[in-house]
């Protein structure tokens, strides 16, 4: 770790490389941003040598982050492990401690009630409180509905779920037919809200499952255009019937 240190120092420092010297923690955010996604397509990929090549690049950002706030005399690089090591013991009273908990859903309850008492935490005055405003929509959607289902506001089962997203869907219609563009907004992020939701109940990230889709689509779109090139078409030049016929045939073909 102090090679570590010790590297960034000497590219922050005099005689260092003027890019990193320039950079700030408000010009790093970005990288950070681009770094996690990263990390989460190497998951995705499957490659074990790409998925250690970008967790090296996420960690660059933790550092490179300690390292400014070093210069400021606030806090070191060792110090951000030092308290991650303090804070995984002190959250985990039921592996270090005397406490008992069964199931992963009594571990996160504990986790909060820990974590809203802990020095410097904000009092707040709702379970809403607290989500980072900076999130993606769908990650903090999921994220404040998990924090009100563990307050009790939940529906029993996903028949009530369900049930929401039909009343959701139904008023998105009638403000189609109304062409009230305010409401059409309104209705639709109900709508996206109550999907999320679902996810939610599922199990399931929103997020994620989001993700996959639009994978889904983007590879058998290309199948599509690949066969309308084989059948000498452009995809400018066919209906929507014979778009569907592409469609479907990529759908078999990429189940089979």
């Amino acid at each position: 770790m102090t090679g570590l240190t010790d590297i960034m120092a000497k590219l922050r420092g005099e005689g260092g490389c003027p890019w990193d010297r320039q950079q700030t923690l408000e010009s790093l955010k970005q990288y950070l941003i681009e770094e996690s996604y990263e990390v989460i397509d190497a998951i995705d990929s499957g490659d074990p040598e790409r998925h250690r090549d970008e967790l090296c690049d996420l960690l660059l950002q933790v550092l490179f982050q300690s390292q400014i706030r070093n210069e400021e005399g606030k806090f070191s690089f060792a110090d951000v492990v030092e308290a991650l090591e303090q804070k995984l013991v002190r959250r985990h009273p039921h592996v270090f401690g005397e406490e008992t908990a069964e199931t992963p859903e009594q571990v996160l309850k504990r986790w909060e009630e820990i974590k809203g008492s802990e020095k410097g935490s904000k009092t707040r005055d709702s379970v809403v409180d607290g989500v980072p405003r900076a999130l993606p929509a769908l990650v903090k959607a999921q994220r404040i509905q998990s924090r009100t289902a563990r307050g009790g506001f939940d529906w029993p089962d996903t028949d009530g779920v369900v049930a929401k997203i039909e009343e959701e869907l139904q008023e998105v219609r009638e403000t189609i037919a109304q062409q009230d563009a305010d409401r059409q907004k309104e209705e639709l992020g109900d709508l996206l809200f109550s999907v999320v939701n679902l996810s939610r109940f599922l199990g399931i990230s929103a997020e994620l499952a989001l993700q996959e889709a639009v994978d889904r689509f983007c590879s058998r779109f290309r199948t599509v255009e690949k066969l309308a090139e084989a059948n000498g078409e452009k995809m400018s030049d066919c209906n929507l019937e014979k778009m569907e016929q592409y469609w479907q045939a990529a759908k078999v073909s990429q189940n089979s």
